[in-house]
């Protein structure tokens, strides 16, 4: 899955005033996206909101994303749930035809143990026709899926090529590169930690923050994978400040701050989540206007 390496995007679902889907915004963030490099795009995932986004309007989006990528990225489809067999029912009704792979969650909210874990993937893998990634992001589900869950699906599953780990735990993720099969991917799914996993044999990440600033956050991770330390520390060091401060109020209330900034979409969130404060806004900006200055 080469399709894979690099720097991925969780795009976000912008609005408009009256908490519509903005086709229009939406264009805008993926043509910005490919201009500024980076290597897939995924939809409909958390940044998306799509917890919040009717059937409808999922397809909408899946929609007008494709439409304006026309074939030149690779797409990954979120594809995930607490309900096991709604999943795999999902699966069997999808157009899946424009998606190199899903990317889907580890079970939230019912905090199963590690078997069920295993047990949820293994059923996803066997209805899925294209190539999973797993998604462990404990901070969001209330469980953690170890390295031992992970490296026996990966060995037992064929079609299980990459997990996105967003555990923020520096030795777990070194546990499973360190275990995993020769093609089997680990990516980043925290842009604090996407360049040390890179450099700890990691193959990429999943950005929120990268969608904003893509030409610099991917210029980061192919430094990154090609060995260039300094190089990519040097960008990681600048982009740090504006990685902490895009989640200081929750995801993605921060990154849609940097798109309204940059004039490309509005910074409507739908509730329960609620826009950036004016004080974030200012800091965001802040922090934009510093990486200008720095000629990056």
């Amino acid at each position: 899955m080469e399709q894979l390496i690099g720097t991925g995007v969780a795009l976000i679902t912008p609005f408009r005033e009256d908490l519509s889907v903005d086709v229009e915004a939406l264009e805008r963030v993926v043509e910005h996206n490919i201009q500024g490099g980076v290597d897939y795009l995924v939809v409909l995932g958390t940044t998306a909101e799509s917890a919040t986004l009717s059937q409808a309007e999922k397809q909408l989006v899946v929609d007008v994303v494709v439409r304006a990528n026309a074939g030149r990225l690779p797409l990954v489809l979120g594809v995930g749930g607490n309900n096991t067999m709604a999943v795999v029912n999902e699966l069997k009704t999808l157009d899946l035809s424009d998606f190199d792979a899903i990317l889907s969650v580890s079970p939230y909210y019912n905090k199963p143990t590690q078997e069920g874990i295993y047990q949820h993937f293994k059923l996803i893998s066997e209805a899925s026709p294209i190539p999973i990634v797993l998604y462990n992001v404990p901070s969001r589900t209330g469980s953690n899926m170890l390295p031992a869950t992970t490296l026996r699906l990966a060995h037992d599953f064929a079609n299980i090529v990459a997990i996105k780990e967003a555990c923020g735990d520096a030795v777990q993720i070194d546990n499973i590169i360190k275990g995993k099969p020769e093609d089997f991917l680990v990516i980043s799914g925290d842009d604090s930690t996407a360049l040390a996993t890179v450099l700890s044999g990691g193959a990429g990440v999943i950005s929120v923050l990268g969608q904003g600033l893509p030409s610099l956050f991917s210029d980061m991770i192919k430094f990154g994978l090609e060995g260039n330390v300094k190089e990519a520390y040097a960008i990681h060091h600048k982009l740090s400040p504006l990685m902490s401060q895009i989640f200081e109020e929750g995801n993605p209330a921060g990154i849609k701050s940097i798109f309204e900034s940059k004039g490309i979409s509005r910074a409507t969130v739908r509730l329960p989540l609620v826009e950036a404060t004016s004080v974030l806004k200012d800091k965001i900006v802040a922090s934009l206007g510093q990486l200008d200055k720095a000629h990056v």
